[in-house]
C-alpha cells in the first residue's frame, strides 16, 4: 500500500485538494482509501455514542446512509491497520507522523517553511492560485486546475514505510523517508520491506510486520511445541487460525 499525506493548517485548501486528486486516482482504476486526522473530539460528551465509549472497547453506528466503526488505536500503526488493502491511502493532515511523504498544502510561503520536516514532493493549496514554479525547491502544483499531475507525481512517489524503526537498514524510518524522498534510497532499502522473512503472520490478509528477533522467537516456539507431537517433521510450517 502507497500513501501520502496532505498536511496544512486551516483553509489552505488540504481538502479540496485530496478530492481532486482521490477522483483523479480512482479514475485511473485505483482503489483508494482516505483517513482524515480531526482536532476536535468526534463524540460530544454526554452523546450517546460518548457514553458508549465509557464502557464498549469498540463500537458500530448504523446511520442513515453512513455506517462507522468507532475503537481507540494504540498508536498510529494500529489506527492505519484498520483500512482495508488499497493501493493509496490518502491521508488528511497527520503532520507529525515521519514514515510517508507529503504534499504542502500552504496559505503562503511561510507555511512551507514550517511544514517541511523534508518529507515534501511538493506545494499545493490555495498558495497554488497565486504562485507558480518552486517554493523551498519545491515544486508548485495547483490541484484545483491540475490534478492530473499531483496524480502523476503520488502515484511515482507516493510510499509508506513500516514506522517500528527496527534500525535492520541502519536508519529510522524517518531517516529512511527522507533518503527516499531526495531519491539517494528506494524502498528495496528497507529490510523490513525488502527481505523475505522466516515467518509470517497476516491479520485478516494483512501482513503483521515482525523485527528479526521477533519472528525467530515465534519459530522457535512453533517449533518447540510441535516437536514432541507424533508426525512432526522439519519443513515448512503453515498454521491458519480462523
Amino acid at each position: 500500500m502507497k500513501a501520502v499525506a496532505f498536511v496544512g493548517y486551516k483553509k489552505s485548501g488540504k481538502t479540496a485538494s485530496l478530492e481532486r486528486v482521490a477522483k483523479v486516482l480512482k479514475e485511473r482504476g485505483y482503489k483508494i482509501g482516505m483517513a482524515k486526522s480531526m482536532h476536535t473530539n468526534f463524540d460530544k460528551e454526554g452523546s450517546d455514542t460518548w457514553r458508549f465509549k465509557q464502557i464498549a472497547d469498540y463500537i458500530l453506528v448504523k446511520a442513515q446512509d453512513t455506517d462507522a466503526f468507532l475503537f481507540k488505536a494504540d498508536d498510529i500503526n494500529a489506527f492505519f491497520s484498520v483500512m482495508p488493502e488499497v493501493d493509496f491511502l490518502l491521508l488528511e493532515g497527520f503532520k507529525s507522523i515521519k514514515h510517508v511523504p507529503k504534499i504542502i498544502c500552504a496559505r503562503n510561503e511561510s507555511d512551507v517553511k514550517e511544514l517541511n520536516d523534508r518529507l515534501a514532493i511538493a506545494v499545493s493549496g490555495v498558495i497554488a492560485n497565486e504562485k507558480s514554479g518552486e517554493i523551498d525547491g519545491l515544486p508548485i502544483i495547483n490541484a484545483f486546475e491540475e490534478p492530473e499531475k499531483l496524480a502523476d507525481l503520488i502515484e511515482k512517489k507516493a510510499f509508506m514505510l513500516p514506522n517500528i524503526d527496527c534500525h535492520m537498514c541502519g536508519f529510522t524510518c524517518y531517516e529512511m523517508a527522507k533518503f527516499i524522498v531526495k531519491g539517494e534510497k528506494t524502498l528495496n532499502d528497507c529490510k523490513v520491506i525488502s527481505s523475505k522473512p522466516k515467518v509470517v503472520v497476516k491479520i485478516d490478509g494483512k501482513v503483521l510486520p515482525m523485527k528479526d528477533w521477533v519472528q525467530e522467537m515465534v519459530e522457535k516456539t512453533i517449533r518447540g511445541l510441535l516437536s514432541s507431537m507424533k508426525g512432526y517433521r522439519d519443513g515448512k510450517i503453515e498454521i491458519k487460525i480462523e
